[in-house]
């Protein structure tokens, strides 16, 4: 007979290795468990039983339930207490938990087993009518909201009236004779919205709530948020059903979420908040101001010394920054959870760096822990300290960077807004799991409550968004789409600004200053000089100009991957001379114009060549089409027949006619697959002449001159060898030619871009006239998939990505199954004809971390990407690196 499948682990059975089947939380709570810490019993229903939930349409799979009932006897057993005992009932927790941390995504109902007979036992028990009263009202609010679907204002709105009716300001302040009529208007409110008594069977509540749980798993919040961070969706969540205790049964009891080391800055302390006499969700939730975790040393000294004690002892065992959840129950201590901690990109490389100082972890090891869009973050903007303004009001800085916009009250506005290309603060009394959507479009989040480890915090430093909590100071009325504070109303649409770093909120836009060079951040240069020691890869840049090369080098890039000719041309200077080419009606007069052009271009490649001497300098030949340098078609249409019509300025009218008549003759159905790359130095090959002739022009003047120039000439849009043999026979005598006359050689290559398919699956052939090739990755993925990447992005990668069609946006990432696979090919191809055969890539792909792994793999000498991305891919070139090494 086939062996039941076990579904559920108590936590004494489990360990932090089985994460993948306990999640997070069942797995950390397993570890503190065995470390012999005081951790309320309890147990973990695994990932599987929640994708066998799904996989069955939404019920439980065969003999979960018979194990949770089980295993629930294990429980009373361990608690020494009964579920559903009218004189000493056991009451639990039901949390989710997921394999990677996703904070406030997912649901919890805390309390579950009270209702009117196990409440009174409890009061009895206790001695203390308005903690049995609280907790009911509490279970019936959470059970309502969680697990049925009930607007949780209905029952905030019921608890601020009886709030006032008592003459009172907090939760703790209620009587027991405030509180009953409450229970009662909760069960009211209860029965009105679901048409059904609430359930008093123990039992049944737990069915439920495990039922809420794996629920939670997939609504719109949890599944924005995976998408945002990159979680799968078929991991499913663990469910965690553990022993209540209490925090809110008077002074000497309490609740507190802290962290090992400051998320914000990295500083070795403990950091976070408390609050006493309050249960676990009145500190997340950030309902309640908090005190700072030292605030406990004073309360109850012996208690914070157990706990600081706990947390180093769980920092070493995880060498990591831990997230640790703490309730205390009439001054007994428990530990209720520990995870690693999210952190800002401060903290993240000072942690790092400092664990090394104390042989904690390894410099691979902090290289691996950094995510590359830490890094990003210390790139954040922050309000310039020079600038003559003072904050409006002040609260608790939760995540770093500066940020300005409209302010907007409600989540669907900032997603409203942001689409329209607004940038909007979101500001709220407190945010919940509900708000991400508008949060993930908001440049910034403001709460009017809330400490550093409420919702609002948590998900704002993961997401990289500026972010104050807690500024009380501020009464923001989410109706009436307005705050005020100290005389002063901000509307909805009114400017403001937040400094996530200092806490302070200003009234307008106010002027920022861009953060320091990573090279004079301690912490950052560390990392990326670890991270150089450890990668395969080289890091390049694209730069059009002197000055992005220089802040390229200075960022470590280790050449150019891509210099765009074509932006020069744009230059207001020589626009005029450009189109006068473009319009000239023989190859001698567009020659002439091209000798006006050759000097400015030969000076364009100076500035480069010697900002970056010493390391190579790719310069892509001309590639869009001949039209986009002209008046638009649209524009000149609409000129020429007002000049028509009002007979004015005839002159002018003649010579618009003219244009007009050249943007008609160059005027294509589908110009990106039209004439240009490539093809226009077929047919103009005057052009890519004067370009080679300056660029060699460049290089020999410096190399005069001691400055090592070393350029590498790229043909684009190459489909066939054909076209690449004879765009190399026209230009390859013009490099050598210069050379000559010069008296002076220069290290230069003829290359092309891969960006057809053609050219990929042909690269053995295209080899053997090209000595490098660069992927142009944001053609080749249009020219493969048949997508145009705006008309795409417009009309339908959103629904795609939704509907899961695309896994991910095939224009941010590459698509490793497809164009990943034909550079794969050309990669092979191209060196089986060429040994040693330089391939980068120059994409906008070359600064996402995904795509510099998948590169890595297939064997690339380096990529390209933007000056301000280069330390990030410095980094994901590392961790790609570390990667690869890893065992499976």
């Amino acid at each position: 007979m086939a062996k039941a499948q076990k579904w559920i682990y108590q936590f004494s059975e489990g360990s932090a290795k089985m994460r993948d089947l306990l999640g997070g939380k069942g797995a950390g709570a397993a570890e503190m468990t065995r470390a012999g810490m005081p951790v309320p019993p309890g147990f973990t229903i695994t990932t599987e039983a929640c994708r066998a939930y799904y996989s069955s349409g939404g019920k439980f799979p065969p003999g979960l339930w018979e194990q949770v009932l089980t295993n629930l006897k294990v429980l009373e057993r361990k608690a020494g207490k009964k579920f559903g005992d009218e004189s000493d009932p056991l009451l639990v927790s039901v949390r989710s938990g997921a394999k990677f941390s996703m904070p406030g995504m997912m649901d919890t109902v805390l309390n579950l087993g009270l209702n009117d007979q196990t409440m009174a036992g409890l009061a009895a028990l206790t001695k203390d009518d308005r903690f049995a009263l609280d907790a009911y009202r509490r279970f019936i609010q959470m059970f309502g909201k969680t697990v049925k679907g009930i607007d949780g204002d209905k029952f905030e709105h019921a608890l601020q009236n009886a709030k006032r009716k008592a003459g009172v300001k907090t939760d703790p302040e209620l009587k027991p004779a405030d509180l009953k009529p409450l229970v009662a208007e909760f069960k009211r409110i209860y029965k009105e919205e679901t048409h059904s008594a609430f359930p008093t069977d123990p039992v049944d509540q737990l069915r439920e709530a495990i039922d809420a749980v794996f629920r939670s798993w997939n609504t719109d919040r949890a599944k924005t948020y995976r998408r945002m961070e990159r979680i799968p969706d078929d991991l499913g969540t663990a469910v965690n059903v553990q022993m209540m205790v209490f925090g809110n049964m008077g002074a000497t009891s309490g609740t507190g979420v802290a962290f090992t080391r400051n998320p914000i800055t990295g500083e070795k302390e403990l950091y976070g908040d408390y609050l006493a006499n309050a249960q676990g969700e009145d500190v997340v939730a950030g309902v309640r101001d908090t005190e700072p975790i030292s605030a406990l040393k004073k309360h109850q000294p012996k208690v914070y010394a157990q706990f600081d004690r706990y947390a180093r002892q769980l920092e070493k065992h995880y060498k990591d920054v831990q997230d640790l959840e703490f309730t205390i129950e009439r001054g007994k201590l428990y530990m209720l959870q520990t995870r690693a901690a999210k952190r800002t990109g401060e903290a993240a490389v000072n942690i790092a760096v400092d664990m090394v100082k104390e042989r904690l972890i390894t410099k691979r090891d902090a290289v691996a822990r950094v995510e590359p869009r830490q890094l990003e973050q210390l790139l954040f903007p922050r309000v310039d300290p020079s600038a003559k303004v003072s904050p409006l009001a002040k609260g608790v800085p939760a995540s770093p960077g500066a940020a300005s916009g409209g302010a907007v009250f409600d989540a669907d506005t900032a997603v409203e807004w942001g689409k329209q290309g607004k940038a909007v603060i979101l500001v709220r009394v407190e945010t919940n799991p509900n708000d991400v959507h508008g949060m993930v479009e908001a440049k910034g989040i403001l709460t009017q409550t809330g400490g550093t480890a409420s919702h609002a915090a948590l998900v704002a430093r993961g997401m990289g968004r500026p972010c104050v909590v807690g500024a009380s100071s501020i009464d923001v009325d989410v109706r009436q789409r307005k705050f005020s504070t100290n005389g002063t109303t901000v509307k909805q649409g009114d400017q403001i600004t937040i400094d996530g770093t200092t806490g302070e909120v200003y009234v307008g836009n106010v002027p920022t200053i861009e953060a320091r060079s990573l090279n004079q951040h301690p912490a950052a240069s560390a990392i990326l000089r670890w991270a150089d020691e450890l990668r395969r890869l080289e890091v390049w840049a694209n730069a059009d100009y002197p000055r992005d090369a220089s802040k390229a080098r200075e960022n470590g890039a280790q050449g150019v991957g891509l210099c765009r000719t074509e932006h020069m041309f744009m230059e207001q200077d020589r626009l005029p001379i450009v189109q006068a080419m473009i319009m000239a009606n023989t190859t001698e007069e567009r020659e002439t114009q091209l000798a006006k052009l050759r000097p400015i271009q030969r000076g364009d490649f100076e500035g480069i060549f010697t900002a970056m001497a010493g390391l190579p300098v790719i310069i892509r030949l001309i590639d869009p089409p001949l039209h986009e340098f002209l008046p638009s078609r649209e524009d000149l249409i609409r000129e020429t027949t007002h000049l028509k019509d009002t007979g004015e300025n005839p002159a002018l009218l003649a010579e618009q006619e003219k244009v007009l008549a050249r943007v008609e003759e160059l005027h294509e159905a589908n110009p990106m697959l039209g004439l240009r790359g490539v093809r226009l130095s077929i047919l103009y090959p005057e052009i890519p002449r004067m370009q080679v002739r300056a660029i060699m022009e460049a290089a020999t003047n410096l190399r005069k001159k001691k400055v090592d120039a070393r350029p590498e000439i790229m043909i684009p849009l190459a489909g066939t060898v054909a076209e690449l043999r004879a765009v190399h026979a026209e230009l390859k005598p013009v490099a050598e030619a210069v050379q000559k006359e010069a008296g002076i050689r220069v290290p230069y290559k003829f290359g092309t871009m891969i960006e057809i398919p053609r050219a990929a699956l042909t690269a053995g052939e295209i080899a053997e006239e090209a000595e490098f090739f660069s992927f142009g990755t944001n053609d080749l993925t249009q020219t493969t998939f048949g997508f145009s990447r705006d008309d795409a992005e417009r009309a339908f990668i959103v629904r795609y990505l939704e509907e899961k069609i695309l896994p991910r946006n095939p224009f941010e990432t590459i698509d490793p199954k497809g164009v990943g696979r034909l550079m794969d090919i050309a990669v092979k191809e191209g060196r089986k004809t060429r040994r040693g055969l330089e391939v980068g890539i120059c994409g906008e792909h070359g600064g996402d971390p995904d795509s510099i792994h998948l590169c890595h793999k297939i064997g690339l000498n380096y990529v390209s990407c933007s000056p301000f991305r280069v330390p990030v891919a410095r980094l994901a070139a590392a961790q790609a690196a570390i990667g690869a090494q890893e065992p499976g």
